[in-house]
């Protein structure tokens, strides 16, 4: 199926600073391609040359196996990280006046009720939460009835039960076929959204994939914790390595049913067993390191 995004060979230099450098990727309909990396890393460089924000150095950008053309900001949405809102206008009137710049806008109605903004429509813009806030700018970049949706950091700032709620909106609007590309730095709102990850670190991307197997390949194995006490001595003869820790005895496996089953037969209480499981945040800092990036 052809993708509705494609980048290819994108190179963005800043002097003597190669910002991107040989970025390619493509989105297939109804996909959520989530870029991920650390500070610096280009992913906002790329994505604004997506976006038809900046002009690439070099490489080219297809919208539906074609160079971007008129149509391109016609059917895409953009949900940018910060956005100015005049205050003297409600978040109705707002909707209204975005809806006035296409030409096949959503229906008003619609986009109050699918973004939540049903109670607090009529109230203006500097008067909303933040979770109120980012579920209106949503709202902005779904006015046009986009094909293409680019989300920047959209769950910034917000508390959990508020990101949740987002998220739920979100996967909506990726559940009716839509194409999404996300950036974000919460890993757990990648592995929960994306269908496609890629992590870029110094200008390229350095790992791409599903969640699930960028996980399995780059994270490394399960941790079952347990009391000291509970695992008798000797412990030589247990077929995965054992380290203790403080009152506490880890066990890493890449066999989490076998390793259950062998502490069961060894009569081994579980009952303050826990379970750690890696995720998509052990392959970001495994894969970009772990020191702080200015």
């Amino acid at each position: 199926m052809e993708p509705i995004l494609e980048v290819r060979r994108l190179v963005k230099r800043y002097r003597q600073v190669t910002a991107v450098d040989g970025v390619s990727f493509a989105c297939g309909p109804g996909v959520c391609f989530g870029l991920l990396g650390p500070n610096g890393a280009g992913k906002t460089t790329t994505i604004e040359m997506a976006e038809g924000i900046i002009d690439p150095g070099e490489g080219e950008i297809l919208y539906r196996g074609r160079p971007r053309g008129a149509d391109f900001r016609e059917e895409v949405g953009i949900m940018f990280q910060h956005t100015a809102l005049l205050d003297f206008l409600t978040i109705r009137e707002t909707l209204e006046t975005f809806r006035s710049f296409y030409r096949q806008p959503e229906d008003l109605e619609a986009l109050v009720e699918r973004c939540r903004l049903g109670g607090i429509q009529h109230r203006m813009n500097n008067r909303v939460s933040g979770g109120q806030r980012q579920r209106l700018l949503l709202a902005l970049a779904l006015v046009n009835r986009p094909a293409l949706i680019f989300l920047d950091e959209p769950s910034t700032g917000l508390d959990p039960q508020a990101r949740r709620d987002l998220w739920r909106i979100i996967e909506s609007i990726k559940a009716e076929g839509n194409t999404l590309v996300l950036t974000t730095h919460y890993m757990e709102e990648a592995q929960r959204l994306c269908d496609v990850v890629a992590i870029m670190d110094r200008g390229r991307i350095i790992a791409q994939d599903s969640p699930e197997r960028l996980i399995e390949r780059h994270a490394g194995d399960v941790t079952v914790q347990l009391p000291a006490g509970r695992l008798p001595e000797p412990r030589t003869d247990l077929p995965w390595p054992v380290e203790t820790i403080g009152d506490r005895v880890r066990i890493r496996t890449g066999h989490l049913e076998r390793t259950l089953a062998e502490l069961i037969a060894r009569q081994v209480d579980l009952s303050e067993m826990t379970v750690r499981a890696p995720n998509l945040e052990n392959v970001f800092l495994n894969l970009t390191g772990r020191e702080l990036r200015d």
